[in-house]
């Protein structure tokens, strides 16, 4: 199969620019998106929030309003000249039910984007670099915790959005190598549980072949976090991956016994492995970009791109 390939990037952001806010996903609590449209504010962006970002599902409360409705938001705000660029407000669940209704040829017309979101929102980071083409960057949701409350978390994206080529060296020092060694590849991944959910879709990647692959989630067991790693590994998805690094395994059990299912599912692979680099649904989440290319050092607990996320 051929190997992951670098995607096209989008622009820099630089003070003024306008920036759209979406809800693909799950509801979003209006008072934490006042505050973190407030943090956009304060680094001179002009937030402008989708139509239907705090619609709440009539009969399914864990949707932020009709699929149609979510798909449109992000179509419209893409296509919107004036945007330079897309926030999710917040994950949850919802993004596998309406990327098939995004308007993909639209996306590619527009050219690309910078695009934030992590947790479900994995789904169109996949859809993103399948279907347009698009590098983007898995970041924290304007209306999440960890982006009201954290300001390495902060200044990680705007640095990424602002001033892109201070920020090539990424990870925490809690970073730990779980299996040493160097590799180089194109960085792809994000939520375990949706990369594994995505398999067999008409649109689903079927190789990380080359790639860097970045491994987070929350909320699953270790049995079922066995069960998703399993999965991957049978797809065939990881075959010929050059190097993985892990982000944060919250609420996901004892971290000795996650971290014996990460060791026992991903140390056969035979390539370099590095935990807790700090991204994901953990107290900092930094911002990394997918899509290009980067070399994962598991001695010195790193992950470096060779260029910056934003041209």
């Amino acid at each position: 199969m051929t190997p992951v390939s670098p995607l096209t990037r989008a622009e820099r952001l630089a003070p003024g620019a306008r920036v759209a806010v979406v809800a693909p996903s799950g509801p979003v609590p209006e008072e934490r998106l006042t505050a973190g449209l407030d943090i956009l504010r304060g680094w001179g962006l002009e937030p402008v929030v989708a139509p239907h970002v705090l619609d709440v599902h009539p009969t399914l409360g864990h949707l932020a309003g009709a699929d149609l409705a979510r798909a449109r938001d992000l179509t419209e705000a893409w296509c919107d000249p004036t945007v330079s660029a897309v926030l999710c407000a917040r994950g949850g669940f919802g993004a596998q039910r309406m990327v098939d209704l995004v308007d993909w040829q639209a996306i590619r017309a527009a050219g690309p984007k910078a695009f934030v979101g992590y947790s479900d929102v994995t789904a169109l980071h996949e859809a993103f670099a399948v279907r347009a083409g698009f590098a983007t960057l898995h970041g924290p949701m304007v209306a999440a915790g960890t982006f009201l409350s954290d300001p390495r978390t902060q200044e990680s994206l705007r640095a990424t959005l602002f001033e892109p080529g201070t920020v090539l060296t990424l990870g925490l020092d809690t970073a730990r190598t779980l299996v040493p060694g160097r590799a180089r590849g194109v960085t792809l991944g994000g939520c375990a549980s949706l990369l594994a959910a995505d398999l067999g879709t008409p649109y689903g990647r079927t190789s990380a072949r080359g790639g860097l692959l970045l491994l987070e989630d929350v909320g699953e067991e270790p049995y079922r976090l066995d069960r998703i790693l399993t999965q991957l590994l049978r797809s065939g998805l990881l075959d010929g991956v050059a190097g993985i690094g892990l982000g944060s395994w919250e609420e996901c059990g004892p971290y000795e016994e996650v971290r014996a299912v990460l060791a026992d599912r991903l140390g056969g692979l035979g390539v370099p492995v590095v935990e807790e680099l700090g991204f994901g649904h953990s107290t900092t989440a930094l911002t990394l970009p997918l899509g290009l290319p980067a070399v994962l050092d598991a001695d010195t607990c790193t992950l470096t791109l060779e260029e910056p996320a934003l041209r």
